[in-house]
């Protein structure tokens, strides 16, 4: 088992259309964001212009979560709006325009990933998922087998378990909760 801090203070900043994007991790480490040829990629965006048009990628699936607002979008042409922390699950070659300002969390997943799922948790899990990602939406401690972890506002923590042990985790507070199986 491998288990990695990708605090958001280390995050280096990238312009996109509608603002500042920060890459966590993009996976493999090899894989590039131009060439899109990653199987998963997680960041963190500013959107500061009203309307922004959603970067699309072909063959992606994609998870978004405003982090301090609420998110007045539309997908195909259809108005939704997504309360904070509400979990956005779409098709990242939807046709999608944002008419919010504010932050959002931001995980693409290729469609050759079997299994993942995105969740809001602040009680303990039990997972032995091949992966688990976990966003900290304040800080929070968490406690992997025993082992403590101390997480600033917006850091990321991901545990490699290639073996699929059990692990046992407990938050202090609310994180999103990730996991990916058939890497």
């Amino acid at each position: 088992m491998n288990i990695r801090l990708f605090p958001k203070k280390d995050c280096t900043a990238a312009i996109w259309s509608g603002g500042f994007t920060y890459e966590y991790l993009i996976y493999p480490e090899t894989a590039s964001y131009g060439d899109r040829d990653f199987l998963f990629r997680i960041s963190s965006a500013t959107i500061e212009k009203v309307p922004s048009e959603f970067t699309k990628f072909k063959g992606y699936y994609r998870y978004l979560v405003m982090l301090d607002n609420f998110l007045d979008i539309e997908v195909n042409n259809e108005k939704k709006v997504y309360e904070k922390y509400e979990i956005m699950e779409f098709n990242s070659d939807d046709e999608v325009t944002s008419y919010t300002k504010g932050i959002d969390f931001n995980w693409m997943v290729s469609e050759k990933i079997g299994h993942h799922k995105l969740q809001i948790t602040q009680r303990n899990q039990n997972c032995n998922a091949q992966m688990i990602l976990l966003f900290s939406l304040d800080t929070t401690l968490i406690k992997i087998n025993e082992k403590l972890y101390d997480l600033e506002r917006y850091d990321l923590l991901v545990i490699e378990n290639p073996k699929k042990e059990n692990i046992k985790l407990d938050f202090s507070n609310e994180c999103l909760y990730g996991i990916l199986e058939s890497l």
